[in-house]
C-alpha cells in the first residue's frame, strides 16, 4: 500500500512546486535529464557487455586489491556504481565470482562514485557545459542510427554525456534563479541536530531518485549557488552515501542467497562509513581544509572541498573495511542462508544475469551442468552402477560376469526431486534470454544449451525404460543374457565417467576431438554388440524373448548414449571462444560411421582397442 502512494506523492510535490516557482521546474528538469543521462550511459555500457567486460571481471578478482580496483576504475569510468553493482551481483550468483571478491568490487565501487562530485564541482560549475553538450548529443545520436551493437553503443555513450552535462547545466541555472526568489539558506540548521536531520535528507532524495550521483549533483549546485551551507551540504552527502545502498538490495531481490549476501555487505559498508563520517565529523573537517590547502583549493571553495570531504570518508571507509572483507563473508555466509527445500533447485540464474549476454550464457551453462550432475546419479543408479565407482576410474569390465546388486530408486521420484525444477527453470530463463536482445553467438550457444537441458530428460527418460529388463536379466541364471545386459551397463558407465573427465577440460577445443574418439568407440560397440546378439540368436544360447527384450533395451541404451553425447557437444560448444571455430571441429554421424567402416576394413592405420571385450 505504501509503495503504490509513493508515486502521486512524489508527483503532487512536483506540481506543487511547479506552480509555486518556475525556475523549480529548471531544477526539476535538471534531475530529470541528468537521470535520463545515467540512464543512456548504463544502456552504452551494456552494448560492450559481450564479454570483454565480464572476463575483465573474472580475471581482476582473484585478489583483494585487484577487486578494489577494479571496482573503483569501473565506476569511475562509467559513472554509475549501480550499473558495477549489478553486474557483479549477477557474476556472484551466476558463480562466477566468490562473495569477498563480490565484495572488494562494491567496496572500490564507492570510492570510484567520489569521481562524480570532482567532475562537476571542478568542471561542470566552472565551464558553460550546455556548450559541450549540444556536439556529443548530435554526434550520439548519429551514432544511434548504426546497426553495429559496438557503434549503437558508444552512441548511448555520448547521448548520455550531452544530457548528463545538459542536467548539470539546468540544475546550474535553476538555483542561480532560485535564489532571486527564495533563500534556501534561512532553514539551515546547525549543530547535531542539523547533521542528522540533513543527513536523513539526503539519504531520503537518493532512495527517490535512485542515484548517489543525481543527489551529489543537486548537493553541489545547491551549493554553488549559496542555496545550502557547508555545513548541511556534508552531511547531505553522508545521507546520499547512506542512500545509494538502497539500489543494491533492490538489484538483489531477485538474486540468488550470494546476491543478497553482497547486498548486505553493501548496506553494512555504507551504513558504517556514514557512522563513522558522522561521529568523526570534526577530524574530517579539519582533514579536508589541510588537504584542500595542500593542492591549491581556495578556503572559500566549498564544492571542491566537499568533493574532498567525499572522497576522504569514502577512502576512510574503504581502509578500515578492507581487513574485514574475509570475515563479513563468513558471518554473512552463515547468517544469510538459502531456503532449505525438498528439491533441488536452479542455483546459478537470477534476474539480473539476463541483463548481460554473457553473464546469461554463463550462469544458464553453469545451471545445465547442475542439471548433468544430478542426471549423473539417476542414470548411474538406474544401470545399478555406483556414481563413486564411476568418478574413480573403477574397471567396470569386472562386472560383466557378475550379478549386479541392486541400487534401489525410484526414477520418478528422483526426477521430481533432483531435476523438474532445475529443468522448468532453465528453460524459462532461455526463453526470457533469448526474447531479449543479444548478439548472434550468445543466442546460438544459448540454442545449444536448450537442447542440452532437452537431451539430459531424454536420458533420464530412456534410463527409466531400461530399467525395467535390466534389473531382471541382469541377475539371471543364464550367464549369455547377464552378460550383454552388464555390457550395456558398463557402455554407459564408461561414458558417463568420459564425459566426467571431459568436463574439466571443456574450454579447450580439442576437448571437441576427445568427444569425437569417444563417437567412434560407441559406435564401434554397437556394431560389435550387434554381432554378438545375432550369434546368440543362432546359437540358442538366449531364448526369442530374451533376444527381442536385448534388442529393444539396446536401443534404449544408445539412445541414453546419444542424448549425453549431444549433451556434451552442446555444453562445450557454448564454452568454446567463437574464434576456436569448435563446431567445425566435431565429426558428423556420417564421418563417424565412415571412420569405423575403415576401422574394420583396416584402411585406417589406428591401433583400435575394443572396449567392450
Amino acid at each position: 500500500m505504501l509503495r503504490r502512494l509513493i508515486l502521486p506523492v512524489i508527483a503532487l510535490v512536483l506540481a506543487y512546486g511547479f506552480w509555486v516557482s518556475p525556475t523549480f521546474k529548471d531544477i526539476a528538469a535538471g534531475i530529470a535529464v541528468f537521470l535520463f543521462g545515467m540512464l543512456c550511459m548504463e544502456e552504452g555500457f551494456k552494448a560492450f557487455s559481450g564479454g570483454g567486460l565480464e572476463r575483465l571481471l573474472r580475471s581482476t578478482t582473484d585478489r583483494t586489491w585487484k577487486s578494489l580496483s577494479f571496482g573503483m576504475l569501473t565506476t569511475a569510468l562509467m559513472q554509475s556504481s549501480s550499473l558495477v553493482s549489478v553486474i557483479t551481483i549477477s557474476f556472484l550468483s551466476a558463480g562466477l565470482i566468490g562473495l569477498a571478491a563480490g565484495i572488494g568490487v562494491i567496496f572500490g565501487a564507492n570510492l570510484g562514485t567520489t569521481t562524480g562530485a570532482w567532475i562537476v564541482a571542478g568542471f561542470g560549475l566552472k565551464v558553460n557545459i550546455s556548450a559541450y553538450a549540444m556536439p556529443l548529443l548530435v554526434f550520439g545520436v548519429l551514432l544511434l542510427f548504426q546497426k553495429r551493437r559496438g557503434i549503437k553503443g558508444a552512441g548511448w555513450i555520448l547521448v548520455g554525456l550531452g544530457f548528463l552535462f545538459l542536467g548539470i547545466h539546468f540544475m546550474k541555472e535553476g538555483f542561480a534563479g532560485f535564489s532571486d526568489q527564495l533563500d534556501l539558506t534561512k532553514y539551515a540548521v546547525g549543530g547535531v541536530a542539523g547533521l542528522l536531520l540533513y543527513t536523513l535528507f539526503g539519504a531520503v532524495a537518493t532512495v527517490i531518485m535512485q542515484s548517489s550521483h543525481a543527489t551529489l549533483l543537486l548537493i553541489i549546485t545547491a551549493l554553488g549557488a549559496g542555496q545550502i551551507t557547508y555545513e548541511n551540504a556534508l552531511a547531505l552527502a553522508i545521507g546520499a552515501n547512506v542512500g545509494t545502498t538502497i539500489t543494491a538490495v533492490l538489484g538483489a531481490v531477485g538474486a540468488p542467497v550470494d546476491g543478497k549476501r553482497l547486498a548486505g555487505a553493501h548496506l553494512a559498508f555504507n551504513i558504517g562509513t556514514g557512522l563513522i563520517a558522522l561521529a568523526f565529523i570534526e577530524p574530517f573537517v579539519m582533514a579536508v581544509d589541510a588537504v584542500s590547502a595542500s593542492i591549491g583549493i581556495r578556503p572559500d571553495d566549498f564544492t571542491l572541498k566537499l568533493a574532498v570531504f567525499h572522497t576522504l570518508f569514502n577512502g576512510v571507509g574503504v581502509l578500515v573495511f578492507t581487513p574485514l572483507i574475509t570475515p563479513m563473508a563468513r558471518v554473512l555466509t552463515q547468517t544469510l542462508k538459502g531456503e532449505r527445500l525438498t528439491h533441488d533447485s536452479a542455483r546459478y540464474l537470477s534476474e539480473v544475469s539476463l541483463e548481460f549476454p554473457d553473464v546469461a550464457l554463463t550462469a544458464l551453462r553453469r545451471e545445465t551442468h547442475h542439471l548433468f550432475d544430478n542426471a549423473f546419479t539417476i542414470i548411474a543408479h538406474g544401470v545399478n552402477l555406483k556414481r563413486a565407482d564411476i568418478t574413480a576410474g573403477r574397471d567396470l569390465h569386472e562386472l560383466l560376469h557378475d550379478r549386479s546388486d541392486v541400487i534401489e530408486i525410484d526414477i520418478d521420484q528422483q526426477y521430481e526431486r533432483m531435476i523438474k525444477d532445475i529443468y522448468s527453470a532453465d528453460m524459462l530463463f532461455f526463453t526470457r534470454a533469448v526474447s531479449a536482445k543479444m548478439p548472434e553467438e550468445q543466442a546460438n550457444k544459448l540454442q545449444g544449451l536448450w537442447q542440452a537441458n532437452l537431451d539430459i530428460v531424454a536420458a533420464i527418460k530412456a534410463a527409466k525404460h531400461l530399467r525395467k529388463n535390466l534389473l531382471r536379466y541382469s541377475r539371471s541364471p543364464n550367464l549369455f543374457i547377464r552378460k550383454e545386459y552388464n555390457r550395456l551397463r558398463i557402455r554407459i558407465g564408461e561414458l558417463l565417467g568420459d564425459l566426467s573427465v571431459l568436463r574439466q577440460d571443456e574450454h579447450d577445443a580439442v576437448a571437441m576431438l576427445s568427444l569425437d574418439e569417444i563417437k567412434v568407440h560407441l559406435a564401434d560397440s554397437h556394431r560389435f554388440a550387434h554381432q554378438v546378439v545375432d550369434s546368440l540368436i543362432r546359437d540358442g544360447s538366449v531364448t526369442a524373448q530374451m533376444a527381442t527384450s536385448l534388442m529393444n533395451d539396446s536401443m534404449y541404451a544408445n539412445e541414453i548414449m546419444a542424448h549425453l553425447l549431444s549433451m556434451a557437444e552442446g555444453l562445450m560448444a557454448a564454452s568454446i571462444e567463437a574464434d576456436e571455430h569448435a563446431p567445425d571441429l566435431s565429426l558428423t554421424p556420417e564421418e563417424v560411421q565412415a571412420m569405423v567402416d575403415e576401422m574394420h576394413s583396416g584402411n585406417l592405420d589406428v591401433m583400435h582397442e575394443d572396449r567392450s571385450q
